[in-house]
């Protein structure tokens, strides 16, 4: 059945939130995607202890805000309107800037900002509730796939 009014966008915007959803990694981060579209996405990842790196300060380990990160990043891929399917991660390249507030949920916003016909740029930024200081900052390039291909 074909749905009335939807755009080939909001298909495509509907598969990457799908596709983030079906990940083990982010259902055992608990990975929330808060908004996708038109080449942007942003993923919350609530303070869970499971996931301390330190336990004498109770800050989050760098390998689940890289791992929210780089899933953000491939989010925003997916909802490009020139990104033709799937994606994987090429290189990313992570700037931690400060430890997130332990106790704080912990923010990703990723814009693909440029496609090719096989590549796709992304620049990211992780924040906690000190919106003004980002915990870390992300600049990556990922495969763009055509589904079937």
């Amino acid at each position: 059945m074909i749905e009335k009014n939807v755009t080939q966008q909001d298909r495509k915007d509907r598969v990457a939130k799908a596709f983030i959803q079906a990940l083990p990694h982010a259902r055992a981060l608990n990975l929330k995607m808060e908004e996708i579209g038109d080449g942007q996405a942003t993923i919350s990842m609530p303070y869970d202890e499971r996931l301390i790196g330190d336990p004498d300060t109770r800050v989050i380990h760098g390998g689940a805000v890289s791992a929210l990160m780089d899933t953000c990043g491939g989010a925003a891929v997916m909802s490009h309107p020139a990104a033709l399917g799937s994606t994987a991660t090429l290189d990313l390249r992570i700037d931690y800037m400060r430890p997130a507030t332990p106790g704080d949920t912990i923010t990703a916003t990723a814009t693909c900002y440029h496609v090719t016909r096989s590549v796709a740029f992304v620049r990211a930024i992780a924040t906690d509730a000190d919106t003004d200081r980002p915990v870390a900052t992300a600049t990556g390039a990922f495969t763009v796939v055509e589904v079937g291909a």
